[in-house]
């Protein structure tokens, strides 16, 4: 593995989201036990604007399927599972790039979050991968074909504004890092089926995070 402190300079910002199988609103990002106990969903990374050393990342697409068992901020998570696509119009040097920074080799937040638990990598692939994001945030979304397909639109209620957001500062277990800002959704189509995970489902938990990443540290 990389010494986290030699590696090249890097940055990622963009977008995140995911759907799970947590009632609404996911308890994991509130750092508290998954709602039955266990969680499994979609994690999807839009790369805004990216760089590894001189490698540019800007424009694509990184998603994971994955799954645990307890509270993963207390250290107490098990039986974690993960499988990855990466985005099919990385070329090599991207795709390597893609796999060193969210493997955790060269710091940054993907290695503090990856120490919370061990967890069985299933699988890699590269795919196409479709992901739309509403500016206002009324929905997003994200198209794996025959493989996965995550879509959620912005949680409101009688009581909200129009065209506000439910949202969330100071999350205790954010799962991009801390100091960015949940918008809370619904699942309208959570299904995947791909490295041994099979559900589909809707009505459940969804959010998304900015993300602003850097390393080595």
């Amino acid at each position: 593995m990389t010494d986290a402190m030699t590696g090249p300079a890097w940055h990622l910002a963009g977008d995140w989201f995911d759907t799970c199988k947590c009632a609404i609103p996911c308890p994991c990002t509130f750092a508290q036990p998954p709602t039955e106990g266990d969680c499994e969903g979609v994690l999807v990374w839009h790369i805004r604007e990216g760089r590894y050393g001189d490698v540019p990342l800007d424009g694509l697409n990184f998603v994971m399927l994955g799954s645990f068992t307890g509270n993963i901020w207390a250290g107490a998570a098990t039986d974690s599972r993960a499988a990855f696509f990466i985005d099919e119009r990385a070329d090599d040097r991207q795709r390597t790039a893609l796999g060193t920074i969210f493997s955790g080799q060269v710091g940054g937040w993907p290695k503090q979050f990856g120490e919370l638990t061990t967890t069985e990598v299933l699988g890699m692939d590269a795919a196409p991968i479709t992901v739309e994001i509403g500016d206002d945030l009324r929905a997003w979304s994200v198209e794996i074909p025959g493989r996965v397909t995550a879509r959620a639109e912005a949680l409101t209620g009688p009581t909200a504004s129009e065209g506000g957001r439910v949202q969330l500062h100071n999350a205790p277990g954010a799962e991009v890092g801390p100091g960015q800002v949940a918008t809370w959704g619904r699942a309208t189509t959570d299904q995947a089926d791909a490295f041994g995970f099979s559900w589909n489902r809707s009505g459940r938990s969804s959010k998304h995070f900015p993300f602003d990443w850097s390393g080595p540290d």
